[in-house]
């Protein structure tokens, strides 16, 4: 059986946020077992996958060093990355890094710190890079199993598109090695009055669904998966 390593990382905590779909899809991958389809085409079927959960904090100093930690540690053929879009009502695959921060203040530091304001995330980088997921095969599965999903041109400017852009950029030097993010839609919650959102276990599937056809593309590179523009 190939065995197969898998980063799926997310944030520890966000402002205001009761259930944190990035962290506990995170959490909740990495405690199941895969499910199998049973079907011929099952992905996942003959593959010994080992996940690790890595919980980064909301800081543009300290996100990517803990990922990268991890990867250096784990040594993972696949990583994907996740966040939390407040706004999104579905799964956001995010295409494209791009190299910019962005905010009104300096994330993970006291209110009083400066803002960082339209800084380069490496000067000496590309202006942005593109996904290595298999996005096209990816929305496939999603409608298979009734995920609303969509296609997102960047991550923002914010801590997301910081560890989005770090990581591929990380992989220009690996490119034995996948790598992605999505943007993770808000769980619906009333006891805070959250009622727009996914389900937290249609979540769940959602991840197992990129997973899986990442491990298929991994496996199997076909040029039909991949869906840029």
């Amino acid at each position: 059986m190939e065995q197969l390593k898998v980063i799926i990382a997310g944030y520890d905590q966000y402002e205001g946020v009761r259930v944190n779909p990035s962290a506990e899809v995170v959490r909740m991958l990495a405690e199941q077992a895969a499910p199998e389809s049973g079907a011929d085409d099952d992905p996942l079927h003959g593959v010994d996958l080992r996940i690790r959960p890595v919980f980064m904090p909301i800081s543009f100093g300290r996100a990517w060093p803990v990922l990268l930690e991890a990867i250096d540690d784990f040594d993972p053929r696949i990583v994907i990355a996740t966040g939390l879009k407040r706004s999104a009502r579905s799964i956001a695959m995010e295409r494209c890094a791009v190299n910019l921060k962005d905010a009104n203040r300096a994330s993970g530091s006291s209110e009083s710190a400066p803002a960082v304001r339209r800084e380069a995330i490496d000067p000496e980088g590309p202006a942005a890079h593109w996904t290595r997921l298999p996005l096209r095969s990816i929305l496939q599965a999603f409608a298979r199993d009734n995920i609303p999903a969509t296609l997102s041109s960047d991550a923002g400017t914010y801590v997301c598109n910081a560890v989005f852009y770090n990581l591929l950029n990380w992989t220009t030097a690996h490119p034995g090695v996948l790598a992605g993010f999505a943007s993770l839609p808000p769980v619906p919650d009333p006891q805070v009055g959250q009622t727009d959102g996914l389900a937290l276990d249609q979540q769940v599937r959602a991840g197992w669904d990129l997973v899986g056809e990442t491990v298929r593309y991994y496996r199997r590179p076909s040029s039909s998966d991949m869906l840029i523009a």
